[in-house]
């Protein structure tokens, strides 16, 4: 059975997540095509269709999904609804151990709760911190916000806090759902 991995990233963390989880199917079944939401925005159901397993990763940023995540959610949830699907949001409130799952995890409970796609699996990775390659900007506004969360402030280093047994765990269940 085919599937598609559909990703939406700010810097990178998702993209190399969602080439893990493709990485790791391909494994076990041969066909399984990998797209960036950004670059195809307007994927129609004709394409969607031909899949029997969908998969949706997307990122947070200053506490929001990307707007082309519901977008694609509100055009797409009733073939989503009726195919094998998962989700899986990055973000770096997952790198703390009681914020890391579907139920802990606020930025994916929210959405969760208002789009009308309701995915077979759901998991949280933590993301990583890239200080160096953000703008002056978001390495500031990144900072303060990663100070009061108690999180790393040394903006000359990158963090990656991804957990990448979750990821191979969580490609596995995706596997089973074939």
């Amino acid at each position: 059975m085919k599937t598609l991995i559909l990703y939406l990233t700010r810097d990178g963390q998702t993209q190399k997540i969602a080439e893990k989880i493709a990485s790791e199917l391909q494994q076990e079944q041969t066909d399984v095509c990998i797209l960036s939401l950004r670059e195809n925005p307007n994927i129609s159901a004709d394409y969607l269709q031909q899949f029997g397993t969908i998969v949706v990763g997307a990122s947070i940023r200053y506490g929001h999904f990307d707007p082309l995540l519901t977008q694609f959610i509100n055009q797409h949830y009733a073939l989503l609804n009726q195919k094998k699907s998962a989700f899986f949001s990055v973000n770096l409130t997952a790198r703390k151990a009681d914020k890391n799952s579907p139920e802990t995890n606020v930025y994916t409970r929210k959405l969760l709760a208002r789009i009308k796609w309701q995915p077979d699996l759901v998991e949280v990775m933590a993301g990583a911190l890239f200080y160096p390659r953000y703008r002056w900007f978001d390495r500031v506004m990144i900072r303060f916000i990663m100070k009061i969360t108690g999180g790393e402030t040394d903006t000359s280093r990158e963090y990656e806090y991804t957990d990448w047994h979750k990821v191979i765990t969580f490609s596995q269940q995706i596997r089973k759902l074939s």
